[in-house]
């Protein structure tokens, strides 16, 4: 399979596409400035790895939860591309691929979610993947489950911006934290793969973001 990845759910744009038997890699923050540069990095990023659009046998996306208008610039992107040539679209989660990248056996992933709140789960490595121990949820840091055991690797943007609150929250549970820990394509990609080739990978129209919060916006009166 030749299949890219794209990732936007955070200020970073990532791309990541299959290369042979390895991935090949571009990921820059560049803040607001996805829908902008996405279309001409995939063409350059396609191009190193000596393919094209065309040579593609899937896509798959960060599928969130994250930045509202990033999950919507990839899934977008993913469909338009997929729909033009009959290709299969994987949402992938955002905060699954934090504890993809990690290195670590227990995660606690966990991404700022602005107005107070983080967007947070909790996976265990298991069989060569990840068990979902809590599942992706919105709460406010004082809120968020705490694991029964100790050894927990903190991971996302959520550690940085609510450092103190969540360390007080989790106490002794955290081994230690990755705050600056972002969603990359290469971790999106190594967890669509082996879901791409038991046949996950679905119609484009009918992929979707995991927007996680009901709101996306909030009237003036309730910021």
């Amino acid at each position: 399979m030749t299949v890219l990845a794209i990732e936007t759910s955070t200020e970073h744009l990532s791309l990541a596409v299959t290369r042979g038997a390895g991935i090949l890699e571009w990921t820059q923050a560049i803040g607001q400035r996805h829908a902008e540069l996405i279309l001409p990095e995939i063409g350059r990023l396609l191009a190193r790895a000596g393919s094209g659009i065309a040579s593609l046998t899937a896509i798959a996306f960060g599928a969130g939860p994250g930045s509202f208008t990033g999950l919507r610039i990839a899934c977008g992107v993913a469909q338009g591309l997929a729909l033009a040539r009959g290709l299969p679209v994987l949402g992938v989660g955002t905060l699954a691929a934090l504890a993809e990248q990690s290195g670590a056996e227990c995660v606690i992933a966990c991404l700022d979610a602005r107005m107070g709140e983080v967007y947070h789960a909790a996976y265990r490595r298991h069989s060569g993947g990840w068990m979902e121990v809590s599942p992706p949820a919105l709460a406010r840091p004082a809120e968020i489950p705490v694991p029964e055991e100790r050894g927990w690797v903190g991971c996302g943007s959520g550690f940085r911006v609510h450092g103190e609150a969540l360390a007080r929250r989790l106490g002794d549970r955290l081994a230690r934290t990755a705050p600056d820990a972002v969603p990359l394509a290469s971790a999106i990609l190594r967890l669509a793969l082996p879901r791409l080739a038991a046949g996950e990978g679905g119609d484009p129209a009918e992929a979707v973001p995991i927007y996680v919060r009901d709101k996306v916006a909030l009237k003036t009166h309730e910021r």
